[in-house]
């Protein structure tokens, strides 16, 4: 029997990185239809790189979710949308499904009866996908590989996870850029914090989209994340991974045989340069065979077969190579710089209320009170190097009670009881403005982490009221709620991570033990 819908410890929430492919479009069509426990909230994540053409989908249909956001995540890559993503979900589970991808009807009938079957150990519960293959012929070599994905062990078409795991572990790894190896690196390491992974029943399909010739000969750059994978958990990664075997130690020899025998031609060294050159023929010859025999056949895809057969090896090697060369710099970058949600690059504070006393509309630095413990936490932030700025709503200044040299004159007092704060954002608008500084819109937020050169998913942001964590959730920030007698009960409610004072807050943010 699946548990009753307002179960706590079902709810969940959806994310779905997207490009605005017009694939979204049957997605959102796909949920809405479902039976089943809806989610709290579907949270879409646009990665567009310019986002100017206007949002990835027109309308939302009834029926998704009652609750729908939008974040943007600069076209910094799937990993990056992810993140951004699951630190604005609020339910205990968040369900990553790609924006090409179809639910079955029953999706969210089988989802309620995975999460209802998830042990307390059990960190993610894997969806199953489908690929649909043409009727009445052979697959082509692109839809073949398409269809592997269906014996993928983890995949993030449609993944299931705790959001608790997802913190333990600080979510994806973002030195990953592709839709590739980034969901068996986060599975490696939800298993190596010591959790569970299973399989659920669910289904998705995964329709085959449109390719061109060369479609095969780009994905080569994967081999770069291949040997990240490596560095970060060992030559046995694939094995741990439940990945198979790839072909790159013969697209090395392939290529090292090409290679020496165009060298040997250039130095006159005709029988070395036929020799190297039939090896080349041969291993080329037998790739493209091996690639031709189970497909159509048809003249187009035997051309495509023999010239991407002969590119390929020496992308592959390249693309490796290059990894090969990045991943110590990334490897260091990362080791100086803990992960996101176990520590913040930068701590973006709310003023009134969460630094200082609130006084309604103060222009009096002679008024100024810090609030308990503040100065200690805030010196325990700049002794762990995490950057500050100040995000505050300042309406005073908009409704004319307030000058601006009046609210300069209180936040130098500020500075004067408690240290230097970084830069100060103030959003100095009426609420009735329409301005998108104000809290809780991610104005604030966003060019803080501008002037402070840190990506808004490496910040937190601590403040008293529901429109500090709605701003750090809308600029996909983690917010951190330290309540004052003023916010609303359903504001402590909603908030994802609440602290009992500014000392507590930083110990959460930096752990008890910094």
């Amino acid at each position: 029997m699946l548990a009753r819908s307002d179960a706590p410890d079902l709810a969940y929430d959806i994310v779905v990185p997207t490009a605005g492919r017009p694939s979204l479009h049957r997605l959102l069509d796909g949920l809405a239809a479902a039976d089943g426990l809806p989610p709290r909230a579907l949270i879409l994540v646009d990665d567009r790189a310019d986002p100017g053409a206007g949002p990835p989908v027109a309308v939302v249909p009834d029926g998704v979710s009652a609750r729908v956001e939008l974040l943007a995540s600069g076209g910094r890559g799937p990993a990056a949308a992810r993140n951004a993503g699951w630190r604005a979900a609020r339910a205990p589970w968040v369900v990553f499904l790609d924006d090409d991808v179809v639910p079955a009807p029953d999706w969210r009938l089988r989802l309620q009866a995975d999460l209802t079957a998830a042990g307390p150990r059990v960190a993610a519960v894997q969806g199953r996908l489908r690929v649909p293959r043409p009727a009445g012929r052979r697959p082509t070599d692109w839809e073949r590989n398409v269809a592997a994905l269906e014996d993928a062990r983890w995949i993030t078409a449609d993944l299931a996870v705790r959001r608790a795991a997802l913190s333990a572990v600080g979510g994806f790894d973002e030195r990953f850029p592709r839709a590739y190896r980034e969901d068996a690196d986060l599975a490696l390491r939800l298993r190596e914090a010591g959790f569970e992974l299973s399989a659920g029943t669910r289904t998705v399909e995964h329709p085959v989209p449109p390719a061109d010739r060369w479609v095969s000969v780009r994905k080569q750059a994967g081999n770069a994340d291949d040997a990240l994978m490596a560095a970060l958990h060992g030559r046995d990664w694939r094995a741990r991974a439940e990945a198979p075997a790839g072909r790159f130690a013969r697209h090395a020899v392939t290529s090292a045989l090409g290679l020496g025998a165009v060298g040997a031609a250039l130095a006159r060294r005709r029988r070395t340069a036929a020799v190297l050159g039939a090896g080349w023929l041969g291993a080329t010859s037998r790739f493209a065979l091996e690639r031709i025999a189970p497909g159509p056949r048809t003249g187009d895809e035997i051309a495509t077969m023999i010239l991407t057969s002969a590119a390929i090896p020496p992308v592959a090697t390249a693309h490796r190579l290059l990894g090969l060369a990045r991943r110590r710099r990334l490897v260091a970058d990362t080791a100086r710089a803990p992960r996101p949600e176990a520590r913040p690059a930068a701590v973006l504070l709310d003023r009134d209320g969460t630094l200082v006393v609130d006084v309604p509309y103060n222009g009096d630095p002679d008024r100024v009170r810090p609030m308990p413990g503040a100065r200690e936490a805030l010196d325990r932030l700049r002794a762990a190097g995490v950057r500050l700025a100040v995000v505050s709503n300042q309406s005073g200044i908009g409704r004319g009670i307030l000058t601006e040299t009046q609210v300069a004159a209180v936040n130098h007092r500020i500075e004067d009881l408690l240290g230097p704060l970084g830069p100060w954002l103030v959003c100095p608008h009426a609420p009735d403005a329409g301005c998108d500084c104000r809290k809780p819109a991610p104005g604030l937020v966003l060019a803080a982490a501008r002037r402070l050169g840190v990506e808004p998913e490496r910040c937190a942001v601590v403040g008293d009221i529901g429109a500090d964590v709605e701003a750090a959730r809308a600029a996909g920030a983690r917010g951190v709620l330290v309540p004052t007698p003023r916010t609303r009960r359903e504001e402590v409610a909603a908030a994802p991570e609440r602290a009992d004072d500014l000392r507590e807050a930083v110990d959460l943010l930096l752990g008890s033990a910094a």
